[in-house]
């Protein structure tokens, strides 16, 4: 039996488990750029959670043989996105980028013409990701969070090819 890597739309019943996984990618890759303090790793792990459940409703899920690996999710009526974690043991697999794509079509679909995101500078790691994946870098800004000290984050665009035509219904 061979295992299987399924995209599908989030449900409810995953906002625990995608705050766990967002927050396991935070720890790995996220806070050893940061300052730890006191509270810090409890505080954004609510936060996580807390982000997973207002997002829901806009996130994909990637699912390695029925178990939740990573996620996506896109901003409400503006063409960003705020979130896409995978799972360290299943980082460097194409698992990322796959959500990625799914969420620039879903975007495409939408009649987006661009999308952007954002991410720590010290984050190499992604920022080279992201860049792979056609993202361009526009800015650097301050970021700072309620629980965590001010960083840069990165904030990146790539073009998108909006789907103009209609959809019809018959086959």
């Amino acid at each position: 039996m061979s295992a299987s890597l399924d995209i599908r739309k989030a449900e409810p019943e995953d906002v625990r488990t995608l705050g766990e996984i967002a927050y396991t990618a935070w720890e790995s890759g996220i806070l050893p750029l940061l300052t730890e303090r006191p509270g810090m790793r409890e505080a954004e792990r609510r936060r996580l959670i807390a982000a997973a459940g207002e997002l829901v409703g806009r996130a994909i899920v990637a699912s390695f043989d029925g178990h939740p690996v990573g996620w996506c999710a896109r901003a409400k009526a503006t063409p960003y996105i705020p979130y896409l974690f995978v799972m360290p043991v299943f980082q460097g697999q194409g698992i990322g980028a796959l959500l990625l794509r799914r969420m620039e079509a879903i975007l495409e679909l939408h009649g987006h013409d661009r999308v952007m995101l954002e991410t720590p500078v010290g984050n190499v790691r992604a920022v080279r990701f992201y860049q792979r994946q056609g993202y361009h870098i526009l800015a650097l800004k301050a970021d700072g969070r309620q629980a965590q000290q001010a960083f840069m984050s990165v904030r990146l665009e790539k073009r998108l090819h909006p789907f103009t035509g209609p959809i019809p219904d018959d086959e």
